[in-house]
C-alpha cells in the first residue's frame, strides 16, 4: 500500500514504519537493562584511568550510531520515492450539436427575464462554454429559417453569435418544420459519432413549406437526437403586439401557447427528450440536464516516472552500522 505524503513523494512499503516502534524501546533497554551487565572492578585508584576517561564516557556513542543506522534501513525500506505524472488524454470525434432557436417577436415575451429571447442566450452561452470538445452551429428561425452559424469547433465565434441573437430581419411567424430541417441539413454530412439536434420554440407552427413531421422522419433516418424545449410560462404573458408612436414595443398580456404535442413527438421518435421551461431557473436547469446526456468520451492515460530515493539512505544506514563496529574492535575495545 503506498503512502502519498507530498504532491510529488510517497513512500511505496510505509508497512516498514511501523518498525520504527522498536527504535525507543531499543533505546530503554540499553540504559535500564543492558547497563546492569556491564562488569565492574573494584580498585583502590582511578589515576591510571584518567586519560581514557573521554572514552569510556563515550561509549554510549556506539548504540546511537547503532539505532541511527538501524532507522535509515528502516526508512530505506519503506522505499522513499519521487513521483513524476504525465497524462495524455485521447478524445472520440465528439458531438456534433446544432441549437435550433426561435426568434420571433413572442420570444420578446416578459414571462422570463428580462424576456425569453435574453434568458435563452445567456443559458445558451454557458452551455456552450461547457462542451470544450464538441463542435456546435447555430440556425435560427422565424417565418422562415436559415444558418447563422455552421458547425464549428471555435466556441468564440459561437458564442458571439449567440449573444447577437435579436428579433427582426426575418418574416414573422413560426416554422418549427422549416428550422428543424435546416438543422438536419447542417448534420446530413456529420462524421460525429452523436448527432444532436436542440431545438426551442415558444409557440406553435404556424407557418413554413417543410412539415415538422417530414423533418423529423428525415433526422431519424439520419441517427439525429433532438431535444425539444417548449419555453413559456403556463398560463398567459406579456407579448409585443404593436409599436407606439415612437417605435417602442406595445406589450399585452395574452394566454400562452406551446405545441407541446408536436415537441414530444419529434422528441420520442429521435430519441431525445421534451423540456418544458416556465421560467430561467427551469431553462438553465434544462440546458444543464441535456449537458449531461450528451458527453464526449475522454480517455485519460497516465504515466508514472519513479525516482528511487532509498539507495543513499542503504547507505548511509550501513555506513552507520560500519562504523559502530569499527570503534567497538578497535579504539572502545578496551571498554567493552
Amino acid at each position: 500500500m503506498t503512502m502519498k505524503l507530498w504532491d510529488n513523494f510517497e513512500l511505496a512499503d510505509p508497512q516498514f514504519l511501523w518498525g520504527f516502534l522498536l527504535i525507543p524501546l531499543l533505546a530503554i533497554w540499553y540504559v535500564f537493562i543492558n547497563k546492569k551487565d556491564t562488569a565492574r572492578l573494584r580498585i583502590g585508584s582511578t589515576a591510571g584511568f584518567v586519560k581514557r576517561s573521554f572514552w569510556a564516557k563515550s561509549k554510549p556513542i556506539l548504540y546511537v550510531l547503532r539505532l541511527l543506522g538501524l532507522s535509515f534501513l528502516l526508512l530505506a525500506m519503506a522505499r522513499p520515492r519521487n513521483v513524476e505524472v504525465s497524462t495524455k488524454t485521447k478524445t472520440t470525434r465528439g458531438i456534433d450539436i446544432v441549437m435550433a432557436i426561435d426568434v420571433s417577436a413572442s420570444m420578446l415575451a416578459k414571462d422570463l427575464r428580462p424576456n425569453r429571447l435574453e434568458a435563452l442566450k445567456d443559458v445558451a452561452e454557458n452551455f456552450v462554454r461547457k462542451r470544450p470538445n464538441d463542435r456546435i452551429g447555430i440556425v435560427v428561425y422565424a417565418g422562415e429559417s436559415y444558418t447563422q452559424t455552421p458547425i464549428t469547433s471555435d466556441k468564440r465565434i459561437v458564442i458571439n453569435t449567440i449573444d447577437g441573437l435579436k428579433w427582426g430581419g426575418i418574416d414573422e411567424g413560426t416554422a418549427i418544420g422549416m428550422g428543424l430541417g435546416s438543422a438536419v441539413n447542417r448534420l446530413k454530412d456529420s462524421k460525429a459519432e452523436s448527432k444532436v439536434i436542440i431545438l426551442l420554440t415558444d409557440g406553435v407552427n404556424t407557418t413554413g413549406f417543410v412539415d415538422p413531421k417530414m423533418a423529423t422522419e428525415l433526422a431519424k433516418e439520419l441517427d439525429i437526437k433532438v431535444y425539444t424545449i417548449g419555453i413559456g410560462t403556463n398560463g398567459t404573458a406579456e407579448f409585443p403586439v404593436a409599436k407606439g408612436s415612437r417605435g417602442q414595443l406595445v406589450f399585452k398580456r395574452l394566454p400562452v401557447t406551446i405545441d407541446e404535442d408536436l415537441l414530444k413527438y419529434i422528441a420520442e421518435e429521435t430519441g431525445g427528450q421534451y423540456f418544458r421551461a416556465t421560467d430561467n431557473d427551469k431553462l438553465s436547469a434544462i440546458y444543464d440536464e441535456i449537458d449531461t446526456f450528451e458527453k464526449t468520451d475522454i480517455e485519460e492515460f497516465k504515466y508514472y516516472n519513479y525516482q528511487e530515493l532509498y539507495r543513499p539512505l542503504v547507505l548511509l544506514g550501513g555506513l552507520m552500522i560500519l562504523l559502530e563496529m569499527t570503534l567497538r574492535f578497535t579504539i572502545f575495545k578496551s571498554f567493552i
